[in-house]
């Protein structure tokens, strides 16, 4: 999802911020949306053949980032204009008022940060699944150049989505190699106080000299996430500086 900002400002980033809250960073399906086993075990073989669907992180790819990695087949990457979301929400602030709208406005900025940052890292691109038939996204998060080492980033990463309504348990954090990257990556269970359920997740981050990244793998629910594990293990085994 490609969070765009243009002249109608205000309008534009709400309604971004509001979709990416019904359906990217939920990993919530659409209501009419469907998938069937067939289809999901036929993206889940993709992934885990030589189903490659290109690459991405190349200057002139989908998404431009410190590293390159292929993606699975039929699954699309897209751009996060965080940069431009960021200053949607700055320009909130700086109009929010005394009264309901003001309070409306400084609450749509606190949204935008929340769902653009998490820990040391920002959205930058999204991979989404729904066209190989599963429901979920691999999500790519950059950071500033500094001197915290994968550990210390992907560890401020997972403790970043704990909430009052979202809890974090049976982390396992490995190490792994991949051409001249060394990494670390990590499985863990994340547990929704107010939906009542929890859910496998894996991320991983490596560090480059332009920053950190992130991946992370969500999806709609454990079956999804199996399924689209294979995926995940292609970018991680394909990972490289760009």
């Amino acid at each position: 999802m490609q969070v765009r900002v243009g002249t109608a400002g205000r309008v534009v980033a709400s309604a971004a911020l509001g979709a990416m809250v019904l359906t990217g960073c939920s990993d919530t399906a659409e209501p009419d949306a469907k998938v069937s086993p067939t289809a999901s075990a036929g993206a889940s073989q993709d992934a885990a053949g030589a189903g490659r669907g290109g690459s991405i992180g190349a200057a002139g790819s989908a998404c431009e980032l410190p590293v390159t990695f292929d993606i699975a087949a039929r699954w699309e990457a897209e751009a996060i204009d965080a940069a431009g979301a960021e200053a949607a929400a700055d320009e909130l602030k700086d109009d929010g008022a005394e009264g309901q709208d003001g309070l409306d406005k400084e609450l749509a900025a606190e949204i935008a940060d929340s769902l653009l940052r998490q820990g040391p890292v920002v959205a930058a691109c999204e991979v989404d699944a729904k066209p190989a038939g599963n429901i979920g996204f691999l999500r790519v998060f950059t950071g500033e150049p500094g001197t915290d080492d994968a550990r210390t980033v992907l560890e401020a990463f997972v403790t970043a989505e704990e909430s009052d309504e979202v809890s974090i348990g049976k982390q396992d954090y490995r190490t792994f190699r991949s051409g001249d990257l060394t990494g670390v990556e990590v499985s863990y269970l994340r547990t929704s106080e107010i939906l009542e359920e929890t859910k496998q997740q894996h991320a991983l981050a490596v560090t480059t000299a332009d920053g950190p990244v992130v991946l992370h793998l969500g999806g709609l629910d454990d079956e999804e996430h199996k399924a689209m594990l294979p995926a995940f293990e292609l970018a991680k085994r394909t990972l490289r500086v760009s």
